[in-house]
């Protein structure tokens, strides 16, 4: 499996990228959403991949971080939901903006990526709600170590590890007051789902 590659640009053709790798070329298709953070043609770049293998060719699909080719992988486990529908969803929508849209079970949003119907944004919705953990945050605002970045994120995550659902977490304490600690939201939360 090849997990992530680091090389040098040598074309761009959205949504293909070819990647020098000491000298062996890949050719690998990213969301057209990535191609906005890409260096220019002869610069060096880091992407995380997925490697499909098929009888009739070997795909490598490129990612700008981990996350959202994480988010890749667990759309691909979605009942009808292909590589290439995967890839348009993260087109479409930055990998933010699609976990809010599943985590708040809103289909006309989902609907609106080329390629997904209202039934198979509905199946979206019903697959992956309970399955996606905390929304992720855009590439380079990423906390260090992986961390929630702030009081109300560390709140869901406590939440969700507790084994409330993501979405019931989210939306409780999104509810809340801003400025309140983690636990003063967890503790608030809590009163709130005990209701």
């Amino acid at each position: 499996m090849i997990s992530q590659l680091r090389g040098v640009i040598l074309s761009q053709r959205p949504p293909w990228l070819e990647l020098d790798v000491h000298g062996v070329g890949y050719e690998l298709e990213l969301p057209l959403s990535a191609f906005c953070d890409m260096p220019a043609v002869g610069e060096s770049c880091h992407l995380y991949t997925h490697l499909v293998v098929r009888e009739d060719a070997q795909l490598l699909y490129g990612f700008a971080s981990e996350a959202e080719r994480d988010l890749f992988r667990t759309l691909l486990r979605v009942t009808g939901v292909g590589a290439k529908m995967a890839l348009a969803c993260l087109s479409a929508l930055t990998a933010e903006q699609l976990c809010q849209a599943i985590h708040s079970e809103n289909v006309a949003r989902l609907a609106t990526v080329p390629g997904i119907g209202r039934k198979t944004a509905q199946r979206m919705v019903l697959e992956l709600r309970d399955k996606l953990g905390p929304i992720p945050l855009l590439p380079g605002a990423a906390p260090a170590a992986g961390q929630p970045h702030n009081a109300r994120d560390e709140a869901i995550a406590a939440l969700v590890a507790l084994g409330y659902k993501p979405a019931q977490a989210g939306s409780v304490v999104q509810g809340l007051a801003d400025d309140l600690s983690t636990e003063q939201y967890i503790r608030l939360a809590l009163q709130g789902l005990a209701k």
